[in-house]
C-alpha cells in the first residue's frame, strides 16, 4: 500500500546519519507523462502519480550546513548552492521517494563525497545566489563532468504564505529519495518539519540542466511555482528496495 501524500513525516529518522539546513528552497515544476520518465527509475520503482500525472521538477536552493554526527562543520565545505533536476518515485514497499537526475553543486568536496559514497549524480558548477528584496536569482554553469556549460538561471518573486494543497504536498514532501547502488536500489529516509510554503512568481527561466540530464526541455511555463525560507533535514541510514 502506498504511504499518503502527507505535510507531515509518518517516520521519523531516529538515527540521523547525516544533517544539514535547506535554505532559500525554490521549486518549479512541470507535468509530465509517466511513461515518458519510467525509464530513469531504479530497479524496484516507478513513478508517482497524482491523479494519473507525474512531475518533473527543477529546485535551486542553498546549502547549510553539511555534516554527521561527529567531526567539525567546515564553513567552506558545509555552505554552497545546489540546483536539482528531479523525478517522483513509489517503491514496492509503498514509500514515495525522490530521483535525482542531476546535482550541481557549488563544492567539489562534498560533490565527490556524495558521488563516490552514495553514487548521486551531482555534478561541479559555479553557482550564485543573489537576492534584492523579495527577488531572488539562481545562476549555475556547470564545471565538471559535462556536458560541460551546461547552464540555469531561475529569476523569481517570492509572495506570501499560503496553505498547502494534495499537489503542492506531493510535490514537496518527500520523506526519501531511492538511488541505485552497485546493483541495488537503495531508499535513503529522511525527515524535516513541514515546508514554510509561499507563493512565487517566475520572472525569469532559462535552463539548460534539464536537457543536459537526458530529459526533453518543458515547452511551456512550469504548472507549479513555489518558494520556502527553508528547513532543517536529517537523513537516516539506507535500506533495500525489494524489487
Amino acid at each position: 500500500m502506498t504511504e499518503p501524500v502527507t505535510p507531515l513525516t509518518p517516520r521519523p529518522v531516529p538515527f540521523a546519519a547525516v544533517s544539514q539546513w535547506w535554505r532559500d528552497v525554490t521549486f518549479l515544476h512541470w507535468a509530465a507523462r509517466p511513461e515518458s520518465v519510467a525509464g530513469f527509475m531504479p530497479a524496484g520503482t516507478v513513478p508517482d502519480v497524482l491523479d494519473g500525472v507525474t512531475y518533473l521538477g527543477l529546485v535551486p536552493f542553498r546549502m547549510h550546513p553539511i555534516g554527521g554526527r561527529v567531526g567539525p562543520r567546515l564553513p567552506y565545505v558545509g555552505t554552497f548552492c545546489e540546483t536539482n533536476v528531479r523525478l517522483y518515485s513509489v517503491d514496492s514497499a509503498g514509500r514515495r521517494g525522490v530521483v535525482f537526475l542531476s546535482l550541481d553543486a557549488s563544492r567539489l568536496v562534498p560533490v565527490l563525497g556524495a558521488t563516490i559514497s552514495a553514487r548521486l549524480p551531482y555534478k561541479w558548477s559555479s553557482m550564485r545566489l543573489e537576492r534584492a528584496g523579495d527577488v531572488l536569482t539562481y545562476t549555475c554553469r556547470r564545471i565538471w563532468p559535462g556536458p560541460r556549460g551546461a547552464s540555469s538561471r531561475v529569476v523569481v518573486r517570492t509572495g506570501p504564505a499560503l496553505k498547502a494543497g494534495e499537489l503542492e504536498r506531493f510535490l514537496t514532501a518527500r520523506w526519501g529519495l531511492h538511488v541505485a547502488w552497485h546493483g541495488r536500489t537503495l531508499y535513503l529516509p529522511n525527515d524535516h518539519p513541514e515546508w514554510p510554503l509561499h507563493e512565487a512568481g517566475l520572472l525569469e527561466l532559462d535552463d539548460g540542466l534539464v536537457a543536459a540530464a537526458g530529459l526533453d526541455a518543458p515547452s511551456g511555463p512550469p504548472v507549479s511555482v513555489l518558494h520556502s525560507p527553508g528547513v532543517p533535514v536529517r537523513f537516516g541510514v539506507p535500506m533495500a528496495v525489494r524489487e
